[in-house]
């Protein structure tokens, strides 16, 4: 009897193994049927797009002012493609999902639209401002598509490079600080500006110092800091010092004015930039604005673009 009651359980057990690895063939074709018909169109060669590509903000006035800006300056000059947004920060784009029911691609989903959508070219054009981690992932994300697309190339961020006029390379930090010249206010002896830049652990860190020094070069009372690098705030106090500087306007040197911007820079807390130089005694000021609002920033953006789809940036 017991026997018996064995060889029934046991032929229970093999029926119900095989109903269970039948069902696991089935779903696993279904859903390999399921991409194949997901599968891309047909490249369409009239079909190009511009993915504007930045950290992002969760603040709705800033993203405004300062991505959506670069976006419209850049379709406005790029009438025959399709503009298309996406963020690398997976925080701020589970943010926006949760707390606005606003949906953004992060750079891999965007790109995997434009696929199956029969995009034939596309242009991937960073905002960062520089080629840290962020744009790392950006170039990795874009490596991977790179035989999707008949042509796929990627625009560099805001501080890329020097330059060098006998390769025509351009002087990206020329051309940066030109632009952050346009809204400078008029200094007199004892005023500065002090910038807040993100930073970073990355190497690319050191292009905060590349860029203070072609400040200096070109005569701007402009100290550089950051929240997450070299040089710091106690840098920055070395050179108002130095100068005898009495009245301080901080500025974010970032694309958007967010966060770090809000209460790094410019909050009540003891810990933010303005109330620790105000503690010291100086008279400070703050700027916010992000760099996407300025409209000489919004314009090298769009060389960027010009300047990848002539295949100047690889």
């Amino acid at each position: 009897m017991k026997l018996k009651r064995m060889v029934t359980l046991l032929l229970a057990v093999c029926f119900t193994a095989s109903m269970l690895v039948g069902f696991g063939g089935n779903q696993e074709t279904t859903q390999q049927k399921s991409r194949e018909q997901g599968k891309s169109q047909e490249p369409d060669p009239d079909k190009k797009a511009i993915l504007v590509v930045s950290f992002g903000t969760s603040y709705n006035e800033t993203r405004k002012a300062c991505i959506e800006s670069v976006e419209n300056k850049i379709g406005a000059s790029f009438p025959d493609y399709e503009i298309r947004r996406a963020f690398t920060s997976e925080k701020i784009i589970k943010k926006l999902k949760e707390r606005d029911n606003l949906v953004i691609d992060s750079p891999a989903q965007a790109l995997q639209k434009l696929k199956e959508e029969g995009f034939s070219q596309v242009v991937v054009q960073s905002l960062h401002v520089i080629p840290g981690a962020e744009y790392d992932e950006v170039r990795a994300v874009v490596a991977e598509y790179a035989n999707d697309f008949d042509k796929i190339m990627l625009g560099r961020p805001l501080l890329y490079s020097k330059g060098d006029e006998e390769k025509n390379i351009p002087d990206d930090y020329t051309a940066a600080v030109e632009a952050f010249k346009q809204q400078l206010p008029e200094l007199t002896d004892d005023m500065a500006v002090v910038v807040m830049g993100h930073g970073s652990y990355h190497p690319a860190n050191a292009s905060y110092s590349c860029l203070q020094g072609v400040l200096l070069d070109m005569g701007q009372k402009v100290y550089v800091g950051t929240v997450k690098g070299y040089p710091t705030l106690d840098n920055v106090k070395k050179h108002l010092e130095a100068n005898q500087i009495k009245k301080v306007t901080l500025m974010p040197y970032m694309l958007v004015a967010g966060d770090h911007a809000q209460n790094d820079l410019a909050g009540d807390e003891e810990d933010s930039w303005k109330s620790q130089l105000e503690k010291e005694g100086y008279t400070v000021d703050v700027y916010m604005h992000g760099l996407g609002e300025n409209p000489a920033y919004q314009d090298i953006f769009v060389q960027n673009v010009k300047d990848a789809i002539a295949g100047g940036h690889k």
